[in-house]
């Protein structure tokens, strides 16, 4: 199919065209986290025509993300594909010209820099406050926009950052909430239309961005789709933001990135992150592994189940350790298994 034919009732849109469709073809997305918001953003994009998606995500697949994640289908959940992997197999489907490359990482301080540096503007489709702030360091720090999301039940809230000119998230919001006072998609639900609403508006920001249309203020915007209402307030810059105004990086500069190990919000799961992110030998990893219990190898990652734990091996040498919520605990397993 003919890029012309196939862009051609977004390019006769005034706000766009023929040379904003060609700016589109030329610009470069990184898409952080490919759940519920993400991978909607990630096809948004890929039928916009944006020419390269970088998409990364530390998850893999469960049966519960087929009611809100809309890119992804049954089999993707039986092949148990990294989130990332599937979102890029079905969008190189939809379509072919454009570049797709899948990440599979966890996105802390130690590779933000690099991942933010392949991109023109980054986007918001994690599920953390923390990954949140970080982004926002990564595009203040080197002054490319970026737009953030985040939905919850049936409401949602959305925020195009343009650094430098607008109001960056530690403006809005100078801390990010202390874990364990809000509630989670978990605990409280996620409507999956609240989901593709957020998502559609970040999109609409973000094209908004890369084709530099004017913007004579920048608003926060907040959705409730069940109640059919939508808020945009003006927002400003503050003056002595400590991100954008004194320029302090503090998640941006963390150690984040040495040996970790992270408690997965309502999913009785830890994720150990070796301080050394060296690629698992699979061949060898399974065959040590066989004689102890369940071995299972996709292509991608490796799921070993002994008991009541399962062990999830990414190609970065992370372990998802489910069955526990116990970071001592995931430690020794990781250690006992796959080795320290």
């Amino acid at each position: 199919m003919l890029n012309g034919e196939r862009y051609a009732r977004q390019t006769v849109l005034g706000a766009i065209g023929s040379a904003g469709q060609r700016t589109l073809a030329e610009s470069d997305v990184l898409v952080v986290g490919c759940g519920a918001l993400g991978s909607a953003q990630a096809e948004f994009l890929a039928r916009a025509g944006i020419g390269r998606l970088i998409l990364a995500d530390r998850d893999i697949l469960e049966p519960h993300n087929l009611q809100s994640q809309l890119l992804y289908d049954e089999k993707d959940v039986r092949e148990r594909l990294p989130k990332a992997e599937a979102a890029a197999r079905r969008l190189r489907a939809v379509n072919s010209s454009i570049k797709i490359e899948s990440v599979i990482t966890d996105v802390t301080a130690a590779n933000i820099r690099e991942l933010a540096g392949r991109a023109d503007l980054l986007l918001d489709g994690t599920d953390n406050f923390e990954t949140r702030y970080l982004l926002n360091d990564a595009a203040v720090s080197s002054g490319k926009p970026w737009v953030y999301g985040g939905v919850l039940g049936s409401d949602g809230m959305v925020l195009a950052v343009h650094p430098g000119r607008g109001p960056c998230l530690r403006c809005l919001f100078e801390d990010p909430p202390e874990m364990g006072l809000l509630p989670t998609c978990n605990t409280f639900g996620v409507l999956n239309t609240a989901v593709a609403w957020v998502a559609a508006l970040q999109v609409t920001e973000a094209l908004k961005l890369l084709l530099g249309a004017e913007t004579a203020e920048f608003k926060f915007h907040t959705l409730d789709i069940w109640r059919g209402t939508v808020n945009a307030v003006a927002a400003e810059r503050r003056a002595g933001c400590v991100c954008c105004g004194e320029r302090r990086f503090d998640f941006l500069d963390s150690k984040r990135g040495s040996s970790s190990s992270a408690v997965f919000c309502g999913r009785n799961a830890v994720q150990v992150t070796p301080e050394r992110r060296i690629a698992p030998d699979f061949a060898r990893l399974r065959e040590r592994l066989t004689p102890l219990g369940t071995v299972t190898f996709n292509g991608v990652v490796l799921e070993f189940t002994s008991g009541a734990h399962r062990l999830v091996v990414f190609p970065d040498g992370r372990v998802l350790v489910n069955g526990t919520m116990d970071t001592a605990e995931a430690r020794s397993l990781v250690a006992k298994y796959i080795g320290s």
